[in-house]
Parts: C-alpha cells; structure tokens; sequence
C-alpha cells in the first residue's frame, strides 16, 4: 500500500515534481485534496521558518504526516535576493513579473551566480525535522525554455549548457534543489 503524504501548497507543478521524484512508493496529496483553503500566513524570516510553518498547519488540520517546502532563489550580486521573497518578488506567483524584475536588476552585472534553496521541513506527532538541498549555477539574461516554473527560464545548473526550463522533467529532476533535500530526507527515514 502507498504510503500518503500531505504537501503544503496547492501547486500542481510542485506536487507532479516531489511526485516524480518520491515515486510509486508514495501517494501525494496536496491542500486542495484536503479542501484546505485557509491562507497559510508565511511571515517567517527564513525558509526554514515557513517550511515549518506550513508544514505544522497541514500535520494540525489533517493528523497526515506533512511536508512543508520553502524555496527560493537566492542572487549572489542582489545580496540573496529575491531569497524567501522568491514568489512575491514583484508580484504574487507571476513568475514572468518576477523574472522581469530579477532581470532589471541584474542588468550590467557581470557576477551571475545565483542557486536555488530549497528547505523541506516533516512535520509529524513528533515535531519538524528539516532537509535542505540546493542547486548552484548562473542566471542568464532573457528567457530560454518553456518547461518547469518559477525562475528556471533564466537559471542554468553548473556543468550544464541549458536552464532547467529548457530540459526534459526527468533531467531536472535528477539534480534539482528539492531532489536534493526530498534525498536526505529519504535517508534520514530510509523511506518516510
């Protein structure tokens, strides 16, 4: 029998990617399964703090193990900006908004390293345990590709010549900054 987990978002695109990287073993379930449409107020200082955050409201309202996931990219010449702001950065989850102003931003700028966190926080009768992956790499200065969401139109992975928005979901998903994290989750539970 598959194993049920509780992912704190409504977002399709997140739960098929933690999907296709947890695999058959599990079935995820999102707030919208749950018909859980309170606004989770995210108003923590770091990722950690609003994984957890959203991970205890889920595991409180349903009793189901749950996964709270607070992601970001974090732009060495913006000062880690757009960081835990990532999705709001110009304005509400418009990513092509967001990218704009990342762009403007970074206009002139030679120094393009950037990489994406990712902070998953498990949260069960227990309390939180929390993993952390991050991917490095370089963010370009238009659009290229049309997969993925967020800002992987303009970020290109270290050792790669295309953004994450350019590359099949299976390839992204084999070295992405939630993989990683959704990793060391798996072997610190040896399967959750």
């Amino acid at each position: 029998m598959k194993k049920q987990i509780l992912i704190a978002t409504h977002n399709l695109h997140k739960k098929e990617e933690i999907q296709h990287i947890l695999g058959t073993q599990f079935l995820v379930k999102t707030l919208t399964d749950y018909n859980l449409h309170d606004e989770i107020v995210e108003d923590g200082k770091t990722f950690h703090e609003n994984a957890e955050i959203k991970a205890k409201y889920c595991f409180e309202k349903t009793g189901i193990p749950s996964i709270g996931d607070d992601s970001g990219l974090v732009v060495d010449a913006l000062n880690g900006r757009p960081g835990i702001h990532s999705a709001r950065y110009a304005s509400d989850h418009d990513f092509p908004k967001n990218i704009a102003k990342v762009l403007e931003e970074m206009e002139g700028i030679n120094d393009r390293k950037a990489h994406f966190v990712t902070v998953l926080c498990y949260y069960d009768e227990k309390g939180p345990q929390f993993f952390e992956g991050k991917v490095f790499g370089n963010l370009l200065t238009e659009n290229k590709g049309f997969k993925g969401f967020g800002y992987d139109p303009i970020f290109v992975p270290n050792g790669h010549e295309i953004t994450f928005a350019e590359m099949p979901p299976e390839e992204k998903n084999k070295i992405s900054h939630r993989k990683n994290a959704i990793d060391l989750m798996l072997k610190e539970f040896g399967s959750v």
